[in-house]
């Protein structure tokens, strides 16, 4: 059985700037197809606008108040939500208040499937 703890995991920045902690992924569980981490963007801040070749994720917002950008799109965003970002999708998130969310990819999460423009 693996058992991760999120107050365990040390926070890192990834490539489109958001700080994430790994909940669990290739770095800390034998995970195969999917990642799990908590990611937090700061009042004011985006992510720097990406999108990856292979991973579909799932954001879903535990605290604050944003917008979300996919392909173009905008919309607010905030507690409850859910967003589905498909392969290939250009995205963008914005915090009007910080931000608290979980980031689901499949295949898990990869510095090299992040793609600037």
């Amino acid at each position: 059985m693996t058992l991760n703890q999120l107050s365990k995991q040390a926070p890192f920045t990834t490539k489109d700037g958001s700080t994430i902690r790994s909940i669990l992924d290739r770095t800390n569980a034998p995970v195969q197809n999917q990642s799990l981490a908590e990611a937090t963007v700061p009042v004011g801040q985006p992510t720097d606008r990406h999108y990856h070749k292979l991973s579909e994720e799932f954001y879903f917002i535990l605290e604050g108040q944003g917008t979300m950008e996919i392909d173009s799109e905008t919309r607010p965003v905030g507690p409850g939500d859910a967003i589905l970002i498909p392969p290939g999708a250009w995205h963008q998130i914005t915090a009007t208040q910080t931000l608290h969310f979980l980031c689901c990819c499949a295949p898990p999460y990869a510095h090299e499937d992040t793609y600037f423009q």
